[in-house]
């Protein structure tokens, strides 16, 4: 059954999906007991947005899923089961598992009424590895204290304080909350409400703490340092209903203070939302993946019986370039294993341009590029006669253009953006790494310093690639093509 769900067009291959109806944001992300965790808002009834459920599933790898029955219903009381996180209770600071340890999900509950809906922060735990879950008969654990939109709790322990501390959206801003055992919350602080993008809402923030290392011109003269990043999303931000903007700075357990007096965008493109990590990794590597969609036209995309896909998960990493701290994101190296190399050229001229059909719309290709006298390196990606998704870096004026104007279907909805300009400040080389699926890309440069992710919806035969230079002639260093096979096979 699963085999011939995977087949439809448009499905993605090697990102994650529904088997069936709607899903959005990725919550609870855990590992725990050799599986790592998945679950995500889903509509089990329709291929819109509805009553919300959290959709289960559990992986060995971080790659292939195993689909789960749904954990967590909506209930009469409290309403709906939006967003949220979960986390390893290890020393059963929540007295639920008889002094063992066990897995409990923070959540938002959404409840409809006359006077407007009311979201509150509620708990569930797990004593069989998330196979079932019990509401905490408390629930809930934060009451709303007045505001509209209250929601999307992120959870961890912080070892200094010894507590655990939430972070939560509250309409324009983040509140902070800790907690000895889950279940009674104090409040602590709110940022934001001044600095950062405020186009509407904030949603679906993270908190991580991350190492960061020194660019090669300072490294021999650095000393390892941690900071802080702080991520959160912004519900009609940017050109066509969503961005994800983060901050870098300092928190102690209590407040969080940027270092920096503006936010910077995660992701460059203009379908990925509600990032979200994993908690309790068992090799210190900080991973988060988000919802492929746009709020602005989340509805509308032309997927038959299935709306909604993961991206690809990502490693994380901050990086001090001289001039600044910023988050570099890498797609996870377990993707290798899907690999099979189907094109490789070494050392070339680019000319004029170098066409080669891949025969797979779900690929990776690697490459790094010497612009030489070169204005201009332009991937043409999922093309088949007229139709091609465009690439274009742009070294003359320091832009990467995405230009989805010719992409396949793009009429489904009159906001979806088909050109967008990105500064960039190229070097001579530029390492690019693109993973295309059935109906997406996720363009990762210079070692994941820029990440750009876009839905794409071709026809079924676009299977040609073209690189070409304009303005004069450029170099490719190495050049590989991977299909990635199925998952789901």
């Amino acid at each position: 059954m699963i085999n011939n769900l995977y087949k439809e067009k448009y499905r993605p291959q090697y990102h994650f999906s529904p088997a069936q109806n709607w899903s959005n944001d990725p919550n609870g992300l855990v590992y725990y007991q050799g599986e790592y965790h998945l679950f995500y808002q889903y509509n089990p009834d329709d291929v819109v947005w509805g009553p919300m459920h959290w959709g289960h599933a559990v992986s060995k790898d971080l790659i292939h899923w195993e689909h789960l029955p749904i954990a967590l219903e909506p209930d009469a009381e409290l309403g709906m089961i939006f967003s949220g996180s979960a986390v390893v209770d290890k020393n059963d600071t929540t007295g639920f598992f008889d002094g063992g340890e066990g897995l409990v999900a923070i959540y938002t509950t959404h409840l409809v009424q006359e006077e407007g809906a009311l979201q509150q922060q509620a708990i569930a735990y797990s004593k069989d590895n998330g196979r079932s879950w019990t509401k905490y008969e408390g629930n809930p654990v934060i009451k709303n204290y007045g505001v509209a939109d209250f929601r999307d709790p992120k959870v961890f322990w912080h070892e200094e304080s010894e507590k655990w501390v939430m972070i939560v959206a509250c309409d324009d801003r983040v509140r902070f909350y800790n907690s000895p055992d889950l279940k009674e919350w104090n409040y602590l602080s709110e940022f934001g409400q001044n600095l950062g993008i405020h186009a509407d809402t904030w949603e679906c923030p993270d908190l991580i703490k991350l190492p960061v290392e020194a660019s090669d011109s300072n490294a021999a003269d650095s000393e390892i340092k941690e900071k802080w990043l702080l991520e959160v999303g912004d519900i009609r931000g940017g050109q066509s209903g969503v961005a994800v903007q983060y901050f870098i700075g300092e928190f102690d357990g209590e407040r969080f203070e940027s270092d920096y007096d503006r936010s910077f965008f995660v992701d460059h493109g203009q379908d990925i939302y509600a990032l979200q990590s994993w908690s309790n990794l068992p090799d210190q590597r900080q991973i988060w993946l988000g919802w492929m969609n746009n709020i602005g036209y989340m509805s509308k995309i032309p997927t038959t019986g299935w709306r909604g896909m993961m991206s690809i998960p990502r490693e994380l990493a901050l990086k001090d370039d001289g001039e600044r701290v910023k988050l570099i994101q890498k797609p996870i190296s377990e993707l290798k294993e899907l690999r099979k190399e189907i094109y490789e050229k070494q050392s070339f001229r680019l000319k004029d341009k170098l066409s080669f059909d891949c025969s797979e719309q779900s690929f990776e290709l690697k490459a790094e590029i010497d612009f030489n006298e070169a204005e201009e390196v332009v991937f043409a990606l999922h093309k088949s006669g007229a139709q091609e998704s465009l690439l274009k870096l742009n070294r003359k004026n320091n832009k990467i253009i995405v230009d989805l104007s010719n992409s396949g279907n793009t009429d489904f909805d009159e906001t979806f953006l088909l050109e967008k300009e990105i500064d960039y400040k190229f070097k001579e080389k530029v390492e690019v790494n693109i993973f295309a699926d059935r109906s997406s890309l996720e363009v990762f440069l210079d070692g994941g310093e820029v990440s750009i992710t876009n839905l794409v919806f071709p026809e079924l035969d676009s299977e040609e690639i073209e690189i070409r230079a304009d303005g004069g002639n450029g170099q490719i260093n190495n050049l590989e093509v991977f299909k990635l096979n199925s998952i789901w096979d």
